[in-house]
């Protein structure tokens, strides 16, 4: 967990040095992108494969009717 977290924070740091001229001041959340990437990295590095949902887990996630 720690080290997801050191990256995060590396990779915000980062993020704030390429584009901290545009940002305002303010608090801003680590962007989807950053996390999604640090969470497929660490994933990578176990040997861990996330398998694609079929239709059927596809439709029943977006339903909002199914599971109710």
């Amino acid at each position: 967990v720690m080290d997801m977290s050191f990256a995060n924070q590396a990779l915000a740091v980062k993020l704030i040095a390429e584009k901290g001229d545009t940002l305002e001041n303010q608090v801003y959340k680590v962007p989807p992108e950053v996390d999604s990437m640090v969470a497929k990295l660490k994933l990578d590095s176990m040997g861990i494969e996330i398998e694609t949902l079929t239709e059927e887990q596809d439709k029943y996630l977006h339903s909002w009717t199914m599971g109710t």
